[in-house]
C-alpha cells in the first residue's frame, strides 16, 4: 500500500475490494482484468486527497466503472478479438433439470451471460451491470458515464432487452443438453459427420494447456481434434460449467483430464473453452468420474 494513504482509508478500501472486484468482473469477464481495474482505482485513490471524498464507496464505484469502460473500449479497438484469459469455472453435477446447487452457482457469472454482455456497448454494459446487478441508482450511473439520468435509464433498458433476448428458458436448456449429448456420442464413436452436424461451421475451440493457449477454428479442424482425443481410454460425461451444459473428462484412474464449456446457439456449438492444464484443473472442485461413460 502507498504511504500517502492513511491506514483508515486503506482499511476502508479493503472493505470495498470484494464488491469492486465483483463489479469489474461482471464488466470485463476475467478475474485478471477485474483485479487490474481495482488496482488502478487504488492507485488513483493514493493520488487523491481522501478528505475531499464524501462517499468513498461511491467514489470507488465511479472510478472502477470508468476504468472498466475505458478497458472495454480499448479492447474493442484492438484488432484481436479473443483473449487468453479464461473465465473462472464452477463445475457441478448436471442432474437433467433437477434444481442446481444455488449456493455454488450464486456467485458464478454464467458463460451464456458473458456472451450476451459481450454484445453490449461499453456504456450499456456498465448501466446494466451497475443497476441490475448492484442496484446503483441511475443518477450515479449517469455521472459515471457523463450522461443524464434519463440517458442512463435508456442504456440500461436497451441492455436489459438484449440480455432478455439472450436468456435461455428451460426448454432451451434441454435443447442445449441434447446438443452436448449428441456431440459426446459422435466424438466417442468417431462419427465425423455426426460431429459436423452439431458444430457450427465457424466453431472456435480454445484450449488452455500447461504450455499455453491452443486455438482451433472451423468444424472440420475441431472435429478432427476431438476424434483424435477420444481414441485414448478416457471417461467423459456432461456436467454444468458455470450453470451451462459442458463436459468433463477423466483418465482411467479417475483423475480429471479436462473440462469443456460449450456455448450453444441455434442448436449448434459455436464455441468450446477447454481447460486441460493440471494446475488450473487442480483449482477446480470437479465432480468424481463415477457414473460416466467410457470412450
Amino acid at each position: 500500500m502507498t504511504g500517502s494513504v492513511s491506514e483508515e482509508v486503506a482499511e476502508a478500501f479493503e472493505e470495498q475490494r470484494g464488491r469492486l472486484v465483483a463489479v469489474a468482473y461482471r464488466m470485463l469477464g476475467t478475474r485478471a482484468d477485474a483485479e487490474d481495474a481495482v488496482q488502478e482505482a487504488w492507485l488513483r485513490l493514493a493520488r487523491q486527497d481522501a478528505a475531499s471524498i464524501d462517499n468513498l464507496a461511491g467514489w470507488l464505484t465511479t472510478v472502477v466503472g470508468r476504468v472498466c469502460v475505458d478497458m472495454l473500449r480499448s479492447r474493442g479497438a484492438r484488432a484481436e478479438a479473443s483473449y487468453e484469459e479464461l473465465p473462472e469455472f464452477v463445475v457441478t453435477e448436471d442432474d437433467d433439470g433437477a434444481p442446481e446447487d444455488d449456493a455454488l452457482l450464486a456467485d458464478a457469472v454464467g458463460l451464456a451471460l458473458l456472451v450476451v454482455l459481450d454484445t453490449l456497448r461499453p456504456a450499456e454494459r456498465l448501466a446494466f451491470v451497475l443497476h441490475d446487478m448492484f442496484a446503483v441508482p441511475f443518477d450515479e450511473i449517469g455521472q459515471i458515464l457523463g450522461r443524464s439520468t434519463d440517458a442512463a435509464k435508456m442504456l440500461a433498458s436497451r441492455a436489459r432487452r438484449k440480455v432478455r433476448d439472450g436468456h435461455r428458458p428451460g426448454d432451451e436448456r434441454r435443447r442445449q443438453r441434447a446438443v452436448v449429448d449428441a456431440f459426446l456420442t459422435a466424438a466417442r464413436s468417431g462419427d465425423f459427420e455426426g460431429l459436423l452436424r452439431v458444430l457450427d461451421p465457424e466453431v472456435r475451440l480454445r484450449a488452455h494447456t500447461a504450455g499455453g493457449v491452443v486455438v482451433r477454428l472451423g468444424a472440420t479442424e475441431v472435429s478432427d481434434e476431438f476424434r483424435r482425443g477420444m481414441r485414448a481410454r478416457v471417461t467423459a460425461r456432461r456436467v454444468l460449467v458455470n450453470g451451462e451444459p459442458g463436459i468433463a473428462v477423466w483418465n482411467a484412474n479417475g483423475a480429471p483430464l479436462g473440462v469443456m464449456a460449450c456455448t450453444v446457439v441455434d442448436g449448434r456449438i459455436v464455441e468450446i473453452l477447454s481447460v486441460v492444464g493440471p494446475r488450473r484443473l487442480a483449482e477446480m472442485d470437479i465432480p468424481a468420474a463415477a457414473g460416466a461413460s467410457s470412450s
